[in-house]
């Protein structure tokens, strides 16, 4: 799923008609001080990173002048919470609060509703499910008929039970309505408003938001640059594989870097999910650390496969390329063969020794490590290749991962 930055989402709400903060996105300190100049005051500076809890973790800062603007830009820009790194800060002005709802739209995919399901309460700026579990008479949860659509009047209805002057029930239906519409045209998974300001004059305005977009629908939204949830925004290789996959939908082609800094890791080349977590498991036991995970399923064609294991190889200072998986499903094996010949040729000419442990099974296996054995004599790596009777046998591919690891070490020091 495609979870937006705050000030992405925001975008979103001020473009359906959801008031928000005045505010301005910077990605560096000079930007930071320019808008210190315009902003006004007191003033709201908040790192930009797919986390909750940023006020405690001390990503939201108050400022009350410019200098402290900077001070925080200067504390915020390019360090980590949480282990997450800060591209980009939202300064915005501070609202004067009167009352803090939350506001959300959600896909309740339970099988008895499969539907869209508003849900508010009059308690907001905590998570909904603390209020859930504590006051569960403060939430109103309203589930939205799909082919009758938003009935405001039923909205109506169930929020005047809080008792909520008519004036705030009609400004909640208003933006509860305009929430409706922007999740309905953007394939929202996931609307949340919290805090929903009552400010002292009157007025909601979304202080914080969270949207989170259904990256199957992508292809309708591509003004979306960053359509899968990984916490941060791509790298410039994981940008570069999720491009492939724009263009080319045959089969799977993901990647994404566990670690920015690859160096003394190996490449991870995975078929399908279980079986390849259960390997990547195997081979951390073992010390041995994991660049990326890549997976190339679903019967992608060579050409697919080969871009992602030329991207696995072009990671710096990685020391080792491991493939494991088994198609089980229709798909002919030859495809990786051919694809694993052409990358490793490309990028292992120079790099003598260099380990690659291939577990590769599935329909034309035989064949398929033939393609690899041939297509690979000449290349001076340490090569092992297994097949289907040694799917379970994790823990011995790792050890031979290990082992061959190890004995590249030694060479190259």
């Amino acid at each position: 799923m495609a979870r937006l930055l705050e000030y992405q989402g925001k975008h979103l709400l001020k473009m359906y008609g959801v008031k928000i903060p005045n505010g301005f996105v910077a990605s560096t300190f000079e930007e930071a001080s320019e808008i210190s100049r315009k902003v006004k005051y007191p003033a709201m500076v908040k790192a930009q990173i797919h986390i909750t809890g940023r006020f405690k973790a001390g990503g939201i800062k108050i400022a009350s002048s410019s200098l402290e603007v900077e001070e925080a830009a200067r504390s915020l820009l390019e360090s980590r919470i949480m282990g997450f790194k800060i591209n980009k800060i939202l300064i915005e002005e501070k609202l004067n609060v009167k009352h803090e709802f939350y506001l959300g739209i959600i896909i309740n995919d339970s099988y008895r509703v499969r539907a869209q399901t508003l849900i508010f309460s009059i308690e907001g700026g905590i998570d909904i499910e603390e209020v859930a579990s504590r006051s569960p008479e403060r939430i109103r949860s309203i589930i939205i008929n799909p082919l009758n659509g938003f009935d405001i009047n039923n909205v109506k209805k169930e929020l005047s039970t809080l008792q909520l002057s008519s004036n705030i029930v009609n400004m909640i239906c208003d933006t509860a309505y305009k929430l409706f519409k922007l999740s309905k045209d953007y394939d929202v998974t996931i609307a949340e408003i919290n805090p929903l300001i009552l400010t002292s004059n009157d007025e909601l305005i979304a202080a914080d938001c969270r949207i989170t977009i259904d990256d199957n629908s992508i292809h309708r939204h591509p003004e979306i640059k960053a359509p899968r949830d990984i916490g941060r925004e791509f790298t410039e290789i994981e940008r570069r594989i999720w491009n492939l996959e724009e263009k080319d939908p045959r089969g799977t082609g993901y990647f994404i870097q566990l670690t920015q800094d690859t160096k003394g890791c190996v490449g991870f080349h995975g078929l399908g999910g279980g079986g390849a977590m259960l390997a990547a498991d195997a081979l951390l036991e073992r010390g041995i650390k994991i660049a990326n995970y890549a997976d190339t399923s679903g019967d992608p064609p060579a050409s697919k496969v080969y871009r992602v294991i030329k991207t696995i190889l072009s990671q710096p200072g990685i020391i080792g390329y491991v493939l494991m998986g088994a198609g089980l499903a229709s798909q002919e094996q030859w495809h990786h063969g051919h694809a694993i010949v052409k990358a490793l040729n490309e990028m292992l000419k120079d790099k003598p020794g260099f380990p690659v442990v291939i577990l590769l099974a599935g329909n034309k296996e035989a064949e398929t490590h033939e393609i690899i054995r041939r297509g690979l004599k000449d290349l001076p790596i340490r090569l092992e290749i297994y097949g289907r009777d040694y799917i379970y046998e994790t823990d011995f591919i790792a050890d031979r991962v290990k082992e061959l690891v190890d004995a590249y070490l030694k060479e190259v020091k």
